[in-house]
């Protein structure tokens, strides 16, 4: 493994200047190190102080709430401490600016009798149920989303949330047929200048009838959503028919290169891609210009069918999409890494504090360092040592470490969580850089 530490401004100048004047230091951190400024009380999802998240030997306590830990447990005290800090709702955040430019754009563009066509949710609990993650979303048992390893685990039936989209199925089935979601979402992944733990995503969707999809085609009254003995194709669904899954693509790809060029303007480069995702078909994943290379900022599709039947919608059909707030704000703002967006650094948010959500801003770097390199070599145990007789290990294709039955031993993203928790952001990225087993 290969760690790269670059001391970036995201903790006080006095707790850098501790860290700088010993080399060795910045590679042996504690995790007393973190400032005490950033362990503050957290703040719910409703807005209200609650108590510090605990972490007990049988229980976690987290938003007012005491969840059984179990085999599967694998939540850390770091991620806990950020659980409630709610960055897009604190105002003159970079995240909040881009949330509120998004709802400014859809409030202004998105009408229905003088109202606004979509309703705005960003005040969702992240703590939700392996149910409305996966389940609802028509994502199968053993799809590798699901995984221990990619997920932070309150215990086999909870989990914090890997997407907005945990809460499609429930406000659909509250009647809303046009809508945006906002929150905070945790996925275990690698650290880098693009990647961290903790996110922010933007959920919207919308449905139609048959009267509004066609309401504006040419004898759009003889046309319909859905056809009998259809058959699913690269292109369509079963039940959809042809018109109307042109007709909603059209629309979402309209909607959606709408809105990035209202937020970054007409020079803008985006370009569409084919994908995969298990809660709509087709699927496409929009890519922007950023340095000089193409980033996905946001992936959508059709809404399969069934889980608007699931929510009590089988008579409309409805797109979806989910944005990376981070990776807009980055482009939006020049942001370099999108470990600041957790900074409490005066000098990085006072940049922010502007009175037209809709004032241009250019990110100002604070302090540059150079980067210390240090490879880590280690070694695992074998199955045995760690599965009692389980059996020989197997290394899947994507890393991970499992005994013949198939439990989940090691992946990555353990060390990465282990790293994350001694050295925090200060750790700039850790890859891996070569694999050996020893022929005994």
């Amino acid at each position: 493994m290969r760690l790269v530490h670059r001391p970036l401004p995201l903790f006080h100048r006095g707790c850098l200047s501790k860290l700088l004047a010993n080399g060795k230091a910045a590679s042996a951190l504690s995790a007393n190190s973190v400032p005490a400024c950033r362990r503050r009380p957290l703040t719910t999802s409703c807005g209200q102080n609650s108590a510090q998240p605990v972490i007990g030997p049988d229980t976690v306590e987290l938003l007012g709430h005491t969840h059984q830990r179990d085999d599967i447990t694998n939540v850390t005290p770091r991620i806990l401490e950020m659980v409630g800090r709610n960055l897009h709702n604190q105002t003159h955040h970079p995240l909040w600016l881009i949330k509120e430019r998004i709802k400014a754009h859809f409030y202004s563009s998105y009408t229905k009798r003088g109202n606004p066509l979509f309703s705005v949710h960003d005040n969702l609990s992240p703590v939700v149920t392996t149910e409305q993650n996966f389940d609802s979303l028509l994502i199968p048992s053993d799809h590798p989303s699901r995984k221990r390893g990619d997920n932070y685990y309150l215990n086999r039936t909870t989990l914090l949330r890997a997407h907005t989209s945990a809460h499609q199925r429930e406000l659909v089935r509250g009647g809303l047929d046009a809508f945006l979601l906002a929150g905070d979402v945790y996925r275990r992944d690698e650290i880098d200048s693009s990647h961290y733990p903790v996110f922010h995503q933007m959920e919207g969707v919308r449905l139609f009838s048959n009267h509004e999809l066609f309401s504006n085609v040419q004898n759009g009254d003889d046309l319909s959503l859905f056809e009998d003995g259809g058959r699913r194709t690269p292109q369509k669904q079963h039940t959809h028919s042809l018109e109307a899954v042109k007709l909603l693509e059209y629309n979402l790809k309209h909607t959606l290169t709408s809105l990035v060029t209202h937020l970054f303007g007409q020079d803008l480069e985006v370009r569409w891609v084919d994908c995969y995702f298990p809660f709509t078909h087709p699927s496409f994943e929009m890519e922007v210009r950023f340095q000089g290379d193409w980033m996905e900022v946001l992936g959508c599709g059709v809404m399969e069918q069934e889980l608007l039947n699931s929510a009590g919608a089988g008579n409309k059909v409805g797109w979806a999409f989910g944005l990376g707030l981070e990776r807009l704000a980055m482009v939006l703002y020049g942001i370099p890494d999108i470990r600041l967006f957790w900074s409490r650094d005066e000098r990085f948010l006072k940049q922010f504090r502007v009175k037209d959500v809709q004032q241009p801003i250019a990110f100002q770097p604070l302090s540059k360092y150079p980067p210390l390199l240090n490879d880590i070599s280690f070694w695992l145990p074998d199955s045995k040592e760690r599965e009692g007789d389980s059996g020989r290990e197997t290394l899947t294709v994507n890393g991970e470490r499992e005994s013949e039955e198939g439990r989940e031993t090691f992946t990555v993203n353990d060390f990465y969580e282990l790293v994350r928790s001694i050295g925090g952001d200060l750790v700039e990225k850790v890859s891996l850089v070569d694999e050996f087993t020893h022929p005994k």
